[in-house]
């Protein structure tokens, strides 16, 4: 009878170290290159998830400018137009109702490259621009979906009485009411015997600020916001977006009084010898010209930012370049311009 000794011997006998080496090496080649790929993977995935941040929050800034500033100048029924130009340029940051009443002529204001500090502008990132917008609520104060009066001030009130106190006092004092407090607010309706309908009273500064938050080095864009503590005004500052590296501002004035735009202007007071002419023309703004830089959070591994970016046009009506900053955030422009229908609209003969 045959012996399958041999043969069973054969058929049990494992691999060999030299086998076993060459296996191990190709699991090893393997496992790096998936591991290569999962990293790479992770990293543009990563990438992708920046970049859509950025677009979202150069987005997002220019809607949350462009709605307010569509609404500037929106007095309820009161026509800003009767009322005479302040004898300087409003300051931004002015927190009695006097300055606030003499402001109201001047639905948007803007500062130029601000440098310097503003008491309501904490941390404001220099050469960049401030605009400030004014207005009030859109919807009256204690209707539904409204904020109540119990959420503070300042309130406006349009007057809509013809009677011998009010409209027909001849005084422009008279037409409209403006205070801290709604208790002393005693505008009435075309009866005049309803009391006339209440606004909450907006003034709006957004500017960039160095960070979110204190050392973070993230620039963000803020909103100064005015309101009232107990019966004084005082302004709250609200961090909108983050990542918004620079911020410039035109402004489009009227010259012929039908409410388009003839010409733009990084600040319509240039050119002006007084501030007659400067608060002028700043009555002229019907629209305006937006051009913001959206920077990422985080910096990109091994990337250099070597491009330039083109921000509209200064003062002197040169092109604003700005860049290569050199740094690892990958960033974008981010353009729009916006029509004021309120100030247009008063224009409009």
């Amino acid at each position: 009878m045959p012996s399958f000794r041999p043969t069973s011997l054969r058929a049990q006998r494992g691999f060999s170290l030299a086998e076993l080496m060459v296996a191990a090496t190709i699991g090893l080649l393997i496992l790096a290159g998936m591991s290569t790929l999962f990293v790479n993977n992770t990293r543009a995935q990563g990438e992708i998830e920046k970049a859509n941040r950025q677009v979202e929050n150069g987005r997002f800034a220019v809607q949350t400018l462009s709605s307010d500033l569509r609404n500037a100048g929106f007095y309820s029924e009161f026509d800003p137009t009767v009322l005479d130009s302040p004898a300087a340029l409003p300051d931004p940051c002015a927190v009695t109702i006097a300055a606030v009443r003499a402001a109201l002529p001047l639905p948007v204001q803007g500062i130029d490259n601000a440098t310097g500090a503003y008491d309501c502008l904490p941390g404001l990132r220099a050469d960049t621009d401030v605009i400030v917008v004014r207005r009030t609520a859109t919807c009256i104060t204690g209707a539904a979906g409204c904020d109540p009066l119990t959420a503070g001030g300042p309130f406006f009130q349009a007057a809509l009485c013809a009677n011998l106190t009010q409209l027909g006092s001849g005084s422009t004092a008279d037409y409209y009411d403006l205070d801290v407090t709604a208790d002393t607010l005693d505008r009435l309706r075309r009866d005049c015997t309803t009391a006339a309908p209440i606004r909450r009273y907006l003034t709006h500064v957004y500017y960039l600020a160095d960070n979110d938050r204190d050392g973070d080095g993230i620039p963000t864009l803020k909103r100064a916001e005015l309101g009232a503590d107990g019966e004084m005004l005082a302004y709250s500052t609200v961090a909108l977006v983050n990542g918004i590296d620079d911020l410039q501002f035109e402004y489009g004035l009227d010259t012929s009084a039908d409410g388009v735009a003839d010409r733009f202007a990084a600040d319509p007071a240039t050119g002006c010898a007084d501030a007659a002419c400067a608060l002028a023309n700043w009555r002229q703004v019907v629209s305006v010209k937006l051009s913001l830089l959206s920077r990422n959070i985080e910096v990109t591994q091994g990337y250099t930012d070597a491009m330039q970016y083109k921000l509209g046009r200064d003062a002197d009506g040169a092109e604003i370049v700005v860049g290569p900053k050199g740094d690892g955030y990958k960033r974008h422009v981010f353009q729009s311009q916006v029509a004021l229908p309120n100030p247009a609209g008063r224009r409009t003969p």
